[in-house]
């Protein structure tokens, strides 16, 4: 670990991080990451589902690099990681969906996904319960491949979640990363994406709603390594609550071999009560001036009243106007995931958070 030294809360990517409240995860877990995590996996014909001994078997660690210690603490430490393997030119019928279920303790956790070449596929993962856990997701999407990859973090108010989650994208594949967080105390995610060759699409969208207490982080880094390629990042969130905090931090990195690169992040905040808190960091390094476009954007407001005024002239109950406004703020980004029954559930979701307060439900 001499590496990756304990941060002391200083540093420039721990900087809005409550770092006293991980639990332990800068040490090695005093368990050894035993902690009771039951993981159910429901997959079409097809795919291949193995449990492996991370540390022998030869598709763990092809794409995953730590880039800070508790990725390298949970990498060292998962005693088995499971790997999910979708053939060359599969059309899977359904979602792999996979069901992570925290009953207590620390944990570590790894998970690889291979999808073969011209394959089409979505995997699901879905976390709830109660948690310590850090936990590295490793993706790798072949020539021509798609994969819709979901994440949802569903979990108790007491849960602590630290996850990364790296993605290498093909010549001409195409990415959707979908990360989701609703549930815990203090969830901190780390989408990573680089291209493995030119012409590839990466797309990471994302929604998440704080209430009072909850810290809800999410770092994203796009490295744009090869010509060519195009991403787009859609991040929305709300919050509630005086102590609600959400971090969001983006970082494009354009290299100078990556000519032609199209590039566009986007981050919107919806704060729905006094005293919540977000912070919204857009990065773009450009390397080259050969670029077809590149941008971001960020803005963080409060609820729009004329938006309210608007709909309550029109007879609409207050808190089923607010209910609408915030639906509205959400549902383009929602409609994008593609899958409805994830759609379905997340709106409810939505509704489900605002019910929480009788300010804002």
């Amino acid at each position: 670990m001499t590496d990756f030294p304990i941060p002391t809360g200083r540093e420039e990517a721990w900087r809005f991080t409550p770092t006293r409240r991980l639990r332990g995860l800068f040490e090695p877990l005093p368990d050894g990451g035993d902690g009771k995590v039951v993981v159910d996996v429901d997959a079409p014909d097809g795919v291949t589902i193995d449990r492996v001994d991370p540390r022998t078997d030869s598709r763990v660690g092809n794409v995953f690099t730590a880039n800070e210690r508790v990725a390298a603490l949970a990498f060292e430490g998962a005693k088995q990681a499971l790997v999910v393997d979708i053939p060359a030119e599969a059309r899977l019928t359904a979602p792999v969906s996979i069901a992570i279920r925290g009953e207590g303790g620390s944990s570590y956790g790894h998970m690889t996904i291979n999808v073969g070449a011209y394959a089409e596929a979505t995997v699901v993962v879905d976390h709830i319960g109660t948690a310590i856990r850090a936990a590295n997701v490793e993706i790798s999407v072949g020539d021509g491949a798609k994969l819709t990859f979901v994440s949802l973090q569903n979990w108790d108010d007491d849960t602590v979640h630290l996850a990364h989650h790296v993605a290498r994208v093909g010549r001409d594949a195409t990415y959707k990363s979908v990360v989701v967080t609703l549930g815990g105390d203090l969830v901190r995610i780390n989408p990573r994406v680089h291209f493995a060759g030119p012409g590839g699409d990466a797309e990471l969208l994302g929604v998440f709603f704080a209430d009072d207490g909850q810290h809800l982080e999410h770092r994203l880094l796009v490295d744009h390594n090869q010509p060519r390629c195009r991403s787009r990042v859609t991040y929305k969130g709300a919050l509630q609550g005086e102590r609600a905090h959400t971090v969001w931090v983006g970082d494009v990195v354009i290299r100078a071999d990556a000519v032609g690169t199209d590039t566009y992040e986007l981050n919107r905040n919806l704060l729905l009560t006094d005293g919540a808190r977000a912070d919204s960091v857009p990065n773009l390094e450009i390397e080259t001036g050969e670029v077809a476009g590149a941008g971001h954007a960020s803005a963080t407001g409060r609820f729009d009243d004329e938006q309210l005024f608007y709909l309550m002239a029109r007879g609409i109950d207050e808190n089923t106007a607010r209910r609408l406004v915030v639906r509205g703020f959400f549902a383009d980004v929602i409609h994008r995931i593609g899958l409805p029954d994830i759609e379905t559930r997340l709106m409810a979701a939505v509704d489900d958070e605002l019910a929480r307060s009788g300010d804002t439900a």
